[in-house]
């Protein structure tokens, strides 16, 4: 019996823990459909496990002609078009071939998205276990809630949820809705849903044109420049050369003799003189 207040687990943990195949599919389908984690696919795979194994042991049923295999077979094919994992008129053939996407693909939190209640996967979460979301006016706080055919367009915003005005900034506009045109049938196919989040792709800019090179100079015209600014440079520091290395200039000229009468001084008599 176990304890009531703690429920045995309803799924089926992988075998063999560490296999990269298995983990880089987990992840990826984390990222699509925005689960919290990888025990929501784990539930997924053990329902899609169990209709799995049910379509076996009725295949084997039905050819022993058992009428008992052909209602339960009926009654499997109305609970999965039902629920919208498979078409009308489909076999147990067609159980056998579907994948854990087809569960996935019924969660309210994808089909809310897919409905344009919210720009993002993560968002629809989000608004979910807020309880913005409502299926035919019943609040539904629960994100992995499987969707009926029939509920699919009953779902709405809550009544007194304030996501109802047209003007909040949280609401998806007009715009993203009309370019959301993937369906359930798309996902359940496994194609990523285009929506306006991505990124426009960027167009490669047009090539240049080739500018044309100046005709090259022939080597007289190259060298004439040269030997004009080395000539300069000469010029230049010549003088500045001479000044440095060269000692002072010697008087070339006597200053001339001063006369008496800049001395101030008198001419002395001769000998000979009166």
């Amino acid at each position: 019996m176990g304890k009531p207040k703690f429920s045995r687990k309803k799924y089926d943990t992988p075998n063999h823990p560490w296999k990269e195949e298995r983990i880089k599919a987990e992840n990826e389908l984390i990222k699509k459909y925005g689960l919290k984690n990888k025990r929501e696919i784990w539930k997924a795979a053990t329902a899609l496990r169990k209709y799995r194994g049910q379509a076996r042991e009725l295949l084997a049923k039905t050819a022993a002609e058992d009428p008992q295999a052909k209602k339960e077979t009926g009654q499997l094919i109305s609970h999965l078009t039902r629920y919208s994992i498979l078409p009308l008129n489909s076999t147990l053939d067609d159980v056998l071939a579907l994948e854990t996407e087809s569960i996935l693909a019924r969660r309210l939190q994808t089909i809310s998205y897919l409905k344009g209640f919210a720009s993002t996967p993560h968002q629809a979460r989000q608004l979910i276990c807020h309880g913005h979301i409502a299926i035919d006016g019943n609040r539904i706080t629960v994100p992995g809630y499987r969707v009926t055919k029939d509920e699919e367009g009953k779902i709405e915003y809550a009544i007194d949820s304030p996501l109802n005005d047209v003007a909040h900034p949280a609401r998806p506009t007009g715009e993203f809705k009309s370019k959301l045109t993937v369906t359930t049938a798309e996902v359940q196919q496994g194609k990523e849903p285009e929506t306006s989040a991505k990124p426009p792709v960027k167009q490669p800019a047009p090539p240049k044109k080739p500018t044309q090179k100046p005709e090259e100079k022939t080597v007289e015209e190259k060298k004439e420049p040269e030997t004009k600014v080395a000539e300069q440079k000469n010029v230049e520091d010549a003088p500045a050369e001479k000044t440095e290395n060269q000692p002072p200039a010697e008087k070339t000229a006597k200053e001339p003799e001063k006369t008496n009468e800049e001395t101030g001084k008198k001419d002395e008599p001769t000998e000979g003189g009166n």
